[in-house]
């Protein structure tokens, strides 16, 4: 927001960064329950930091689904390796910003897409292969439990 504040205004003084310092910081404070509704103001640095340490795990683990999708795109049996599945699982996750996050991490992992996600928790995946949508969904899930404290 910040950022945004500077590009807009123009102006590079120690008053306007002040200025926009602090506007930036008030509605960050003041906005933050339509961003964050089920969670505490007080809960908020710790499932930041949380999120941090989440962010490499998922990272590592797009790589690993990069290199799967190029194996199984260079095979020779390419046809036969593809299978194309939809699989339905209950998550653990309760508020909608977990829910949120995980649909967005298994979407952003190659070879799987979340197709649905209702509010009780059901969760519909596509994946390309029996191997990409087996564990990863359920291993996220955990994780993404944990950095919510669910």
């Amino acid at each position: 927001m910040f950022s945004v504040w500077i590009l807009l205004s123009g102006k590079f003084d120690g008053f306007h960064i002040s200025l926009g310092i602090i506007s930036s910081a008030l509605v960050s404070v003041f906005s933050s329950e339509l961003l964050f509704p089920d969670l505490i103001i007080k809960e908020l640095p710790i499932v930041w930091f949380r999120f941090i340490r989440y962010v490499p795990w998922l990272l590592y683990q797009v790589l690993v689904a990069n290199i799967h999708l190029m194996y199984l795109t260079f095979h020779p049996k390419m046809i036969d390796l593809i299978d194309p599945q939809i699989s339905v699982f209950r998550s653990r996750l309760k508020s909608d910003l977990s829910l949120l996050t995980l649909a967005n991490s298994i979407t952003l992992t190659p070879g799987t897409i979340t197709v649905y996600v209702s509010i009780f928790g059901d969760v519909t995946v596509h994946s390309i292969d029996v191997e990409s949508g087996q564990s990863l969904p359920w291993i996220m899930d955990a994780r993404i439990a944990e950095i919510f404290g669910e």
